[in-house]
């Protein structure tokens, strides 16, 4: 590398650094440590009912115990984000890692700790493999997936620690949560401009993603900069903060990140890497009812769990009826990607709706989908310059607006105005922060070949 790219990297690295330090703006972002339950009823959840969460959180416990004087769910992400509850004994605390805790805190943590591990197959087992149909360029995919989480996770967790953009959360496991999201949205991002990217800018564009992404959500969570009260819009399982903003960044990326050659080669698959894919949208699937449940208030999470699968279930019935009717016979792709389509757009409204209202709009979403891979996406390819490798737009852009916006129709308390700005001003940031780094990354150049695991792998030779 020459002394003139040497300098492009200390300059953007040097400004990827400074972009956290300009958010450093303290709120009352973080979620309250849960506090205060007497301690026989500590106890007695513990104890007697660590093997059925969803008999402990049930409003209608043995102990007339409100739910409301439990909550613990990650930050911001609604208005039931606020743990309530009364000062706990100092007898019922413990010293633990330094801190002091309370034995339901480290309960809660540990049954936190499933819904984490779940999410962290989506994002290594799910996304990696969905990625994989690309015929040549399977260990690229899945080497930017691991680049992409192990860098996202602890430099979100390290900003969200010196109180950027908001104050963490106090449990581990809801910032390991949050950080997780983070590298979620980041790799519906890379699906975009998959395949086209040197490996090193895969790192570059992780620095940059993550301080993009929490201002917005910062600012859709959090009422940063006043534009949206804390805790009004409604957004549990990110349908707007996670999905939309990951697509609209990822489609930003690509205007810059798209070279006419590209536009000329055709994006190969073949029965194998298909297959593979469908493995990872199967994974995807599965764990999916966890990733909307883990921001839910407790007692909520069985109901968005259900939500989650329920409109899963009808988009992938509609993505085989859509794909056979559009296609006259079923696209192993459609199904691959349009069937999680469900997922994305009952994230907004997964713990606040009812299981008919989750099918019907999973339903639609898998339509939506379909229609978007198979009609709408040469259009907005053209309309752009751009190529979207895995069709972002279809899966997680266009579901996830729907998503946002049908809350407003299906879900309780939802204030119209202000989830119609947290949809559009969510584009506005991913948009523009998107081109941004997409000019930055372009600074360094384009690969030789797209698609093309030799490129930077050692590749095995094919024996026939």
């Amino acid at each position: 590398m020459s002394a003139k790219k040497y300098l492009k990297l200390y300059v953007i690295m040097s400004i990827v650094l400074l972009i956290p330090l300009i958010g450093v703006a303290r709120s009352s972002y973080g979620t309250e440590v849960l506090k205060g339950q007497p301690e026989n009823f500590t106890l007695l959840a513990i104890h007697e009912n660590q093997n059925d969460w969803n008999e402990w959180a049930s409003e209608d416990t043995s102990f007339s115990v409100n739910s409301e004087n439990h909550k613990i769910l990650l930050a911001g992400n609604n208005v039931e984000s606020h743990t309530q509850g009364k000062a706990i004994p100092a007898s019922g605390k413990s010293e633990a890692s330094g801190g002091i805790t309370s034995p339901m805190e480290d309960f809660l943590e540990l049954a936190k700790y499933g819904k984490a591990i779940h999410v962290m197959a989506m994002l290594m087992v799910g996304f990696g493999f969905l990625m994989v149909f690309v015929k040549r360029y399977g260990y690229g995919a899945v080497t930017a997936t691991y680049i992409a989480v192990s860098i996202v996770i602890p430099y979100y967790m390290f900003l969200k620690k010196m109180n950027v953009f908001g104050e963490p959360a106090e449990l581990t496991m809801d910032r390991l949560i949050l950080a997780e999201f983070c590298a979620a949205s980041i790799l519906i991002a890379t699906g975009a401009f998959l395949g086209r990217l040197k490996m090193s800018q895969y790192i570059i564009l992780a620095l940059i993603f993550v301080p993009s992404y929490m201002l917005n959500e910062w600012i859709m969570l959090d009422n940063g900069m006043g534009l949206i009260p804390k805790g009004q819009l409604i957004d549990t399982g990110g349908s707007i903060v996670i999905h939309q903003f990951g697509a609209y960044f990822g489609l930003g990326v690509i205007v810059r990140m798209t070279t006419s050659e590209d536009f000329n080669k055709k994006i190969e698959s073949d029965k194998i890497s298909n297959q593979f894919s469908m493995l990872g949208s199967m994974m995807l699937w599965i764990f999916w009812p966890s990733f909307c449940a883990a921001p839910a208030e407790i007692s909520k999470m069985p109901l968005a769990a259900v939500n989650t699968i329920l409109s899963l279930c009808g988009a992938t019935v509609a993505t085989y009826i859509a794909s056979t009717m559009i296609r006259k016979k079923i696209a192993i792709e459609d199904m691959a990607n349009a069937a999680l389509a469900g997922g994305v757009a009952i994230g907004s409204s997964c713990a606040h709706t009812t299981p008919k209202a989750s099918l019907a709009l999973g339903f639609v979403a898998g339509i939506l989908s379909v229609v978007g891979f198979a009609i709408i996406q040469p259009r907005v390819q053209k309309a752009l310059k751009g190529i979207d490798t895995c069709g972002v737009h279809n899966l997680h852009g266009m579901p996830g607006m729907l998503g946002g916006l049908a809350a407003i129709f299906i879900a309780q308390n939802v204030v119209p105005g202000l989830q119609i700005k947290g949809v559009f001003v969510t584009f506005i940031i991913a948009w523009i922060t998107g081109l941004a780094a997409g000019a930055i990354v372009s600074l360094f150049g384009y690969r030789k070949q797209s698609y093309e695991d030799a490129v930077e792998f050692i590749v095995e030779e094919e024996h026939h």
